[in-house]
Parts: C-alpha cells; structure tokens; sequence
C-alpha cells in the first residue's frame, strides 16, 4: 500500500506517493520568486505560502498517484532540521492526516533522506537499494556541507561538517556580492560555463586541513575584498564569467578534494553526493572524472530530487517501514536544529 510524504522544511512545499520504492507522484511549488524580492527566504512568508499550498498541492499529488486517502498505508513528513515555522505546517498536516486515517506516522529527518536521493533513479522514478553499498556521501547545500560515512543502510555517522557557512551560501553571497539574482548558486553556474577558471585565484580554506570539516565564510570575504579593490571589473560581461569560474573553482576544489581524501581514508567504494547545490554542473563533472580516475563508484542525486522534495522523504519513511523502525508518535513535536549523528 501507498505512502504519503510531505516536505516543507523552507522554501518548497512538497508532496509525494510512493510505493515499493517506486515515485507514484512528486510534485514541488516554489516559493523563489517570493523570496527573489528579499534576496533570501523570509521564514513567515515562507510558513504562509506552505499553508496556501499545501492542500493543493497534496490533493494533486494523490490524484496523479491514483489513490485515495483511505488507500494509504502511512504518513510521512519531515521533522528537522528546517525553518521552524515551515516545519511546523507540513508535519502538523501530516499527523492529523495519519491520525484521522488511522495510519502510522513517520517524522523523517531531512538529511537523512537526501543520504538515500542518489538511489531514486528513473524514469519511472524508482529506489534501487539492490545497487547499495557503503559509501562516503557529500550532502552540499545552501544551509548545510556534511560529509557522511554511511557503513550499510540506516547505519551511519557524521565525520565532517561546515564550521561556518555551507558551499551553498557561499554561492549565494558572493552571487549578491557580484549584483546577481537570487538564487545565485544556478547564476554563477550559467555564467561559468563560459567562463576562465584560472582567471583569478581565491582560497580554497580548509583544503589542507587533515580533518573532514568545511568553512566558506574566509572564500566569501575574499571575494567581497576582491570586489572593493576592482569595482570596475562588473562592468565586463567576460570579466564577470571569469570571476564567477573562479569562485565556482575554488569551493568546487574544496568539495571534490576532501571527499575523495575522505573515502581513500575509510576505504569505501562509493561516493554518493546530494543536496542543491549537487547540480552544479562543474562539481558532477568534476566529482564524475576524479572517481574514474580513482576507481570510485559515484552516485549522484537525479537534479529532479537535489532540491528539497517530498520523493526522497517517503523513500527513507518507507525503507524504514520496511525495515522495521518505529513510528514515530502523533504528538511529536518539529526539530528544527535536528543534528545527524
């Protein structure tokens, strides 16, 4: 039988069916135009959008599934971490709808299931935990860069995380810096394709460092200097691709180095890398011939489920049904600074 899974951890909500590991429907509205305005998302707008489209969108979601309510086997939502106001909306929908049809519920921790995104895979759109294997698993987004040891399914720990800001944000800063729209991870992205990475040189902190932990905040204070001391290099549409190839260079260095360092070292086999900013096309290509040269097998996130989704939500809740985890009760609350141990 079918499960539901709702997603509203920011700025997307999200709903989802799935069955037998298959994606029966997958739906996301976006709230970026929203937040464009304000260069960032605004947690009470975001809480307010989620409660004008979450209905819709869930009623949607069933109907493109083909199921009813009453056909449900489960509910699922995600409980943390997230802004605590979005949060609260789509678990609170998510547990009067699991109790009204007397089904259990499950409150699903966000980054564990962008740990299990690389294995939807489709179409259709389909989990294939026969192809699993331990991995070193890269999640990199605008609020979050973790590496992750994941040593057989559901059984994993946190080897490294960011020590101020993640590569996402650090994308989105210097992308304000540079006067470009939000979101301005994709932007800089577009930009580089065209542009010279070796243009300009910026730091690549931590790189050296013997640890598995991140920091951007001294790539994106550069960047800001680099920007006082040469106000007019805006002005040039190359100049402005070069830079963005640069600063794109240096945070995509960092990521490909201390993960592949990180995967020699547990000698795993497998990286698997997730999140928004795994569809940055310069880090897949990167991230893709680093591991043919160093044999490693590589699974990266579909760029359909990088974002925030409700797909890879109900994926986790339902592998964890399936594997026998416990319900989660129906008066639990939202975790909005949920750690992944």
């Amino acid at each position: 039988m079918p499960l539901l899974a709702l997603e509203t951890s920011c700025d997307e909500t999200s709903a989802a069916v799935v069955d037998q590991g298959r994606v029966l429907a997958h739906l996301v509205s976006s709230q970026v135009q929203l937040h464009a305005e304000y260069g960032g998302v605004v947690p009470e707008l975001a809480a307010r959008e989620h409660l004008r489209h979450l209905l819709p969108v869930t009623r949607l979601a069933l109907q493109k599934a083909g199921v009813d309510p009453e056909q449900l086997d489960a509910v699922a939502a995600t409980r943390g971490p997230g802004l605590p106001s979005a949060l609260m909306t789509g678990l609170k929908a998510a547990q009067a709808a699991a109790f009204a049809l007397r089904r259990p519920f499950l409150g699903i921790h966000h980054h564990e299931a962008h740990l299990y995104s690389p294995w939807i895979n489709g179409p259709p759109p389909k989990a294939d935990f026969s192809r699993f294997q331990p991995n070193i698993s890269l999640i990199v987004s605008g609020g979050h860069t973790l590496l992750v040891h994941v040593c057989s399914e559901l059984n994993h720990h946190l080897i490294g995380s960011t020590v101020d800001d993640a590569a996402g944000e650090c994308f989105d800063k210097t992308g304000k810096l540079m006067g470009l729209p939000y979101p301005a991870g994709p932007e800089i992205d577009r930009l580089a394709q065209d542009g010279n990475p070796k243009a300009f040189v910026f730091p690549r902190p931590m790189i050296d460092e013997p640890n598995d932990d991140f920091s951007f905040s001294g790539l994106k204070t550069s960047v800001r200097y680099f920007l006082r001391d040469h106000p007019k290099l805006l002005q040039d549409t190359q100049c402005l691709r070069d830079l963005c190839a640069s600063i794109q260079a240096a945070i995509v260095d960092v990521l490909v180095t201390k993960t592949l360092r990180a995967a020699r070292r547990l000698c795993v086999g497998c990286i698997t890398v997730s999140g928004g900013v795994a569809s940055n096309r310069a880090l897949r290509q990167r991230l893709g011939a680093a591991c043919e040269r160093q044999r490693f097998a590589l699974m990266l996130a579909d760029k359909a489920f990088c974002t925030d989704n409700a797909a890879m939500i109900g994926i986790l809740a339902e592998r964890k049904l399936r594997l026998h985890s416990e319900p989660t009760p129906l008066d639990a609350d939202i975790l909005p600074s949920w750690a992944l141990e």
